[in-house]
């Protein structure tokens, strides 16, 4: 006997101005553009986000039989770098970014065995919110940390990167920490 399936009927299809009500970066005729900011009141505006990296046994062995130095040079003290400059270029590589007046960058890195964990805080007064540069920060520094480590081994996993928690604007999020 065929089952049929059926349908919720809780759930509505969304269609027509609906399906974009919710998308900031179209325009009425549902093109893509910048959200307009200009009348949005300067408010101090923070946002954390997370990267984490999973290593083979053998190269987080290496990294700390050599104080997390490869050929390339300081693991972590680079990939700090790396990251903060891509927060403060984040409008360049983002297409609707606004460029914003960094005011405070903060990367940490925490290395626990076979895992490393991220977290790069972003700050400043500004009309708009600063998580895609924290989501850049740390994304660009796990990827830094997998350049200088490559040489060792390609099985190293970017696992995950998320918002932890931002603050500021119309929507503050706090995700509680793994």
């Amino acid at each position: 006997m065929a089952q049929t399936k059926r349908k919720n009927p809780k759930k509505k299809k969304v269609t027509g101005d609906r399906a974009h009500a919710g998308l900031t970066h179209l325009d009425a005729a549902r093109r893509p553009t910048m959200v307009d900011v200009s009348d949005k009141a300067v408010t101090r505006r923070s946002a954390t986000a997370e990267a984490r990296i999973k290593l083979p046994s053998f190269v987080a062995r290496a990294l700390v039989t050599t104080g997390h130095r490869t050929r390339k040079g300081p693991v972590f003290d680079t990939a700090i770098i790396a990251g903060v400059q891509a927060v403060k270029r984040t409008y360049e590589l983002i297409p609707f970014c606004h460029p914003l007046p960094i005011e405070h960058c903060d990367i940490d890195i925490d290395a626990q065995k076979t895992r490393v964990t991220i977290r790069c805080t972003v700050a400043t007064a500004h009309k708009t919110g600063v998580e895609m540069e924290a989501l850049t920060g740390a994304t660009a520094a796990a990827l830094t940390i997998y350049d200088m480590c490559k040489a060792l081994s390609h099985d190293i996993v970017v696992e995950s990167v998320r918002l932890l928690d931002k603050s500021g604007g119309q929507r503050n999020v706090s995700r509680r920490r793994r």
